[in-house]
């Protein structure tokens, strides 16, 4: 024998070790549900984690069960999440966003056996209680409160609860092959799928999007992760955050332009991560305040694509980098980050904004392809469309609770987007499979669309559809919203696609609505745009 190295399995829990002692003082920053400010510590969610844990074994929970949270971003959601995945159990994440009918399918479908929530979430717990077949403990996140228990008699409360935890609990010593967190889709289609996480794939993914050109998160950030932890688990950044002992401001539920601006100029917040619907509330609140949101230098933009404007405010008004990301459930979420190369650098502005407007490359751990109607793989020109396809160390291989496996024949999972990669594998998202406008048999890109017309200031969203068309099967319009105190006319917004799209592309109509349906994770739901807007060219008389 040559000799050898340690073997030490990839656990959750040493994470939130590590945290605890060499990050001890380093500050969590979060907004309760009541609006008020708290600050802990790193070291202090180690300890809590510990003993949550432990109490959690008290309860009855075993290695494997999981425990669901309903929940924003906050100190006591931290120190569950630890504790859960740590403790050897699941950590499985609700979204509160959607519909009651889903939620109740997703918490049996699960088999959950224990729930925390926040006070904002009662109705919700109230409500769909009775069809919750295998929840035995609500857990609610704070002290002792009656209100709670007049709704909830048998409610256990976090405060309590921690409190009966043993202080020599140690972390169990499981398989890093062991499940550590549970997601689930959106399901915009059909019922929502769950995608089970080990603690091997979540902790290489850690790692990954820790890196300079992941995430690039380090001891000196102050991270503000928008993105809930409900949606892809706040894609990695706590963990990330542990890992590398960043302090993190955890903005509860106070998601607005106001709210997150004044978190942001007031903790100094030197890197952000949310969706592009929360940049545009900052950037509106931003501009009426008058903030230059000195801190923050830097921004990731995923969950769907930025406009080039959103970016190009962000660089040349707040002096803020804009790191555009590419993502799913089913890839932990990381599948891609717009962090650029040495030989970039020389570029001149117009070729650089161009380059960030897209998605980035993958980072080692993620392999990309694209591939057309057959699976037959296409070139990496940065020209070529095709259909979106992925593999790596975090990538799901089969839904929870299901036998057959996720993946193509020759081991890929298919995104359901339609992309470019460059022959340096950055990527850029052109639709998703379903959304692209199909006009005489030629492909037009609803996400350039959307990013001319939002381009205009009178717009505060917007969104490109096909619309029925007897001649040429579908055309392209855009479904907006103005922008508060504007009143922009169709034909000022058609001709900002003037020189900027051939012109068989430039959409035929622009209708005003008062919103934009969203999915729950921000999204928006262009199938509904569609059923109310498809016949709008036939009913012009096009």
């Amino acid at each position: 024998m040559l000799g050898s190295m340690m073997r030490k399995e990839l656990l959750i829990s040493d994470l939130i070790t590590h945290a605890g002692k060499y990050h001890n003082d380093t500050e969590i920053v979060s907004r309760e549900t009541s609006g008020e400010i708290s600050t802990t510590t790193w070291g202090e969610v180690a300890d809590a984690s510990l003993k949550l844990a432990s109490a959690l074994g008290k309860l009855g929970l075993e290695t494997g069960d999981r425990v669901a949270t309903l929940a924003w971003n906050n100190h006591r959601h931290l120190k569950i999440w630890f504790a859960v995945s740590g403790g050897g159990m699941v950590c499985h994440t609700l979204n509160p966003r959607l519909p009651p009918e889903q939620f109740i399918f997703i918490c049996n479908d699960a088999a959950d056996r224990a729930i925390f929530f926040d006070k904002t979430f009662m109705p919700l717990i109230t409500g769909t209680k009775a069809h919750l077949k295998t929840i035995e403990h609500f857990i609610f996140m704070g002290p002792r409160d009656e209100d709670v228990l007049a709704a909830l008699p048998e409610a256990l409360f976090f405060d309590e609860l921690i409190e009966t935890g043993a202080d020599d609990y140690e972390w169990p010593q499981i398989s890093e092959e062991s499940p550590c967190s549970l997601c689930y889709t959106s399901g915009t289609t059909g019922n929502p799928k769950g995608v089970l996480y080990t603690s091997r794939s979540t902790m290489i993914h850690t790692l990954a999007i820790s890196l300079p050109d992941g995430l690039c998160l380090s001891a000196q950030e102050i991270v503000l992760p928008v993105v809930p932890m409900f949606h892809a688990n706040a894609w990695g950044i706590p963990y990330a955050a542990a890992m590398t002992g960043a302090k993190v401001v955890m903005p509860g539920p106070g998601l607005d332009g106001d709210s997150l601006l004044g978190l942001i100029d007031t903790y100094k917040v030197s890197l952000a991560l949310g969706v592009p619907t929360i940049w545009m509330m900052l950037l509106a609140s931003a501009k009426k305040s008058g903030s230059k949101m000195e801190s923050l230098k830097r921004n990731v933009i995923g969950g769907s694509a930025a406009a080039p404007s959103m970016i190009a405010t962000f660089r040349d008004d707040y002096d803020c980098e804009t790191i555009h990301a590419w993502g799913m459930t089913e890839t932990s979420p990381l599948g891609s980050g717009n962090q650029i190369k040495a030989k970039h650098l020389e570029l001149d502005s117009e070729a650089m904004a161009d380059l960030r407007a897209g998605q980035g490359r993958p980072p080692f751990g993620i392999d990309l392809r694209i591939v057309d109607d057959a699976g037959k793989p296409l070139p990496h020109d940065g020209k070529t469309e095709g259909a979106l396809q992925v593999k790596g160390y975090w990538v799901v291989d089969t839904y929870f609770g299901k036998d057959a496996s996720a993946l193509t024949d020759d081991g890929w999972f298919d995104t359901g987007d339609v992309s470019t990669i460059d022959e340096d594998g950055f990527m850029v998202i052109r639709d998703r499979t379903k959304d692209i406008i199909k006009s005489g048999g030629e492909w037009i890109s609803s996400v350039d669309l959307e990013g001319i017309a939002v381009s205009h200031p009178g717009l505060a969203m917007a969104a490109a559809i096909g619309a029925t068309h007897p001649k040429w099967d579908e055309r392209p319009i855009i479904v907006a919203v103005k922008a508060e105190g504007a009143d922009p006319s169709e034909d000022e917004i058609l001709a900002l696609f003037d020189g900027k799209v051939a012109k068989w592309q430039i959409p035929d109509a622009v209708i005003f609505t008062d919103a934009i349906p969203l999915n729950a994770t921000g999204k928006m739901l262009k199938n509904k745009l569609r059923e109310q807007f498809g016949n709008t060219l036939i009913e012009r008389g096009a």
